[in-house]
């Protein structure tokens, strides 16, 4: 469907993608972006990107599918839960659990185990209450709104960047630096869309900031936290300055580079079946008390087992 709007008082430099999830358009503001991105929004006739700030008079025109009423099946999934009251829930999330229902995983998911235990509240179609999202294979901590209310002011909080979330990763290779931040736009991949790369063409801002917690010659145990929270942000980042994150099938993490003993690759390979990726914390304001709350949670036990092997084989 089209759907035409003409600017009349725009709010003070009011981003396209906002202005247009704030006008009622009933699409999550990562689609909105998904379709300006693609030529499928159009501002007085011309292509531009999701940070354009609208202007008076401006003409928009929304051009896309709209989605018919989709139900998620409760299922009866155990939960990791770490926290719960009437407005939120914090998850501990297992490896290998898709965050929300998409094309191909429509049921097994994180949010077909929470409509079960408990009503979600905000967002869209198939992602209600969903605040924020982990790769199926990063594991950790997760935050899921139970009312609106609550989902709105958490949304915010991600977006002026005042809910901390902490990562802790393996990553090939040695750091030159103890500390360093990586600052590179991230977009679509060109050839293959599936995937995210460093690239000027379709970005959007990115930065990562990394921390070392202990050495192993080949590999690097890092600490890692979020200025923006783009999809695959940490593994793009970290392939993109020579350090994949250890196990990670899409970006070079399952590549055995030159300086690591083929032998000890293997057993790496074998202990890490995925990227060894986990959100360890998170740190936000409760949306109805304004209570200071940080939830931190262990390791999982694969990563656990890549640290004791690691360290077990350490050069003295």
């Amino acid at each position: 469907m089209q759907e035409i709007i003409r600017i009349l008082r725009p709010r003070k430099r009011e981003r396209l993608d906002k202005y247009l999830k704030e006008a009622g358009i009933s699409l999550s503001r990562s689609k909105l972006q998904e379709l300006i991105e693609n030529g499928n929004i159009l501002v007085n006739g011309t292509i531009v990107k999701p940070s354009h700030i609208v202007h008076k008079g401006e003409e928009i025109r929304v051009l896309y599918k709209k989605e018919a009423p989709f139900f998620i099946k409760p299922q009866c999934i155990p939960l990791d839960i770490v926290y719960e009251d009437e407005d939120l829930i914090v998850i501990n999330k297992s490896p290998g659990m898709v965050t929300h229902p998409a094309p191909g995983h429509l049921e097994g998911t994180l949010v077909n185990a929470l409509v079960y235990h408990c009503k979600l509240a905000g967002g869209t179609g198939k992602r209600p209450g969903v605040v924020h999202r982990l790769d199926k294979d990063t594991s950790g901590v997760i935050i899921f709104a139970k009312t609106k209310e609550a989902h709105l002011v958490l949304l915010k909080q991600i977006e002026t960047r005042k809910m901390k979330r902490r990562y802790i990763a393996f990553a090939w290779g040695d750091f030159e630096l103890k500390k360093g931040v990586i600052d590179a736009p991230l977009g679509r991949h060109t050839l293959d869309r599936k995937k995210m790369a460093v690239t000027f063409l379709s970005s959007r801002s990115a930065k990562t900031y990394y921390e070392v917690i202990e050495r192993f010659g080949d590999i690097t145990y890092l600490s890692l936290s979020l200025e923006t929270g783009r999809t695959h942000q940490i593994r793009v980042h970290l392939e993109h300055i020579g350090h994949p994150v250890v196990g990670d099938p899409t970006y070079r993490g399952r590549k055995r580079h030159p300086y690591v003993d083929i032998n000890r690759f293997k057993e790496i390979m074998s202990i890490i079946k995925r990227q060894a990726l986990h959100a360890r914390s998170l740190a936000f304001k409760h949306p109805r008390s304004g209570e200071e709350l940080n939830f931190e949670v262990p390791l999982p036990k694969d990563m656990q087992n890549l640290l004791l092997f690691l360290r077990n084989t350490a050069k003295k």
